[in-house]
């Protein structure tokens, strides 16, 4: 089994056209069976894509809790175009995305999960204490119930705020998405459940949210994986942190599993020199034998 985890910026990034092929030219080249991205946009006022075009690209709807409407996803949607361009190029995958608030004050800012696999079901809702999609802290996770071959299992894509927001605090937005979590997806899962995303939390700073989500029983890849690389997800004063970002680089994305599994690779592609730039994140491959299968003895 191979994941891929990327805060791909989007249309927000300059010189958008190239970055899309280059990004799905990594896709296609390293084959993942599921794939989740944060910050996936499309233009407001861009027109809806025809039904027809969707359903040929494997696109699934998620309607989630708390009677949220389904998406409309407009013809420039990130993850439209990289499922159309997926599928022509020989690696189709079934996707879905939804929406979380306007980001950039002109864009549909949201998540989107990939995978080659069968779904059974969609699920989303909110992990905010907001839930005004024009305040631009809003946030939203989304989960794909996906039959692995080793059973049903739950995979989430997060994007989640920062520590130290009087507003959005990120402990409170843990405790949300982790009660959620536990009430349907670890439940419901055959086998671990995963959450995938930009966590907005350094993993080299103590007792802020990375120790939080480790605290909770979950696992981070990267430090059980038996071969990795320095793990730097983010380089400099990237947007969310302009004020003491790190200069040499910092890891900010993460793939987290709820059992104790050890992959065989983690590694960072798309920073320019394992793979082309596209965004201002760099995006994390966790490849596993035996389809995740690789527990760890106690």
């Amino acid at each position: 089994m191979k994941l891929i985890t990327l805060n791909s910026h989007s249309i927000i990034e300059p010189d958008y056209e190239e970055k899309l092929l280059g990004f799905c030219g990594v896709v296609r080249k390293e084959q993942p069976q599921i794939m989740a991205l944060q910050e996936v946009n499309q233009t407001i006022s861009a027109k809806p894509a025809p039904e027809s075009c969707l359903e040929e690209t494997g696109y699934l709807p998620c309607a989630g809790r708390e009677d949220m409407d389904t998406a409309v996803v407009r013809v420039d949607n990130h993850a439209f175009r990289l499922a159309w361009l997926l599928k022509k190029g020989g690696y189709p995958m079934s996707w879905t995305w939804i929406p979380a608030k306007v980001g950039y004050e002109r864009y549909d800012e949201g998540l989107a999960l990939f995978t080659v696999w069968p779904v059974d079901d969609t699920d989303q809702f909110f992990i905010s204490k907001t839930h005004d999609y024009h305040n631009w802290k809003t946030r939203r996770a989304l989960g794909m119930r996906i039959r692995t071959p080793e059973g049903p299992q739950w995979f989430g894509c997060v994007h989640m705020g920062w520590w130290q927001d009087e507003e959005e605090p990120f402990q409170e937005q843990w405790s949300r998405l982790s009660a959620a979590v536990s009430q349907t997806w670890l439940k419901d899962s055959q086998g671990p459940a995963w959450l995938m995303g930009d966590c907005n939390s350094r993993a080299d700073i103590r007792g802020e949210g990375y120790d939080l989500i480790r605290s909770s029983g979950w696992h981070d890849m990267y430090e059980t994986a038996r071969t990795k690389d320095r793990g730097d997800t983010a380089g400099g004063a990237i947007d969310g942190w302009k004020e003491g970002g790190a200069d040499q680089g910092m890891r900010i994305d993460y793939i987290w599993c709820s059992q104790r599994i050890s992959p065989s690779v983690s590694r960072v592609i798309c920073d320019g020199t394992n793979g082309p730039l596209v965004s201002d994140h760099y995006g994390v491959v966790m490849e596993f034998q035996n389809n995740g299968k690789e527990r760890e003895e106690n």
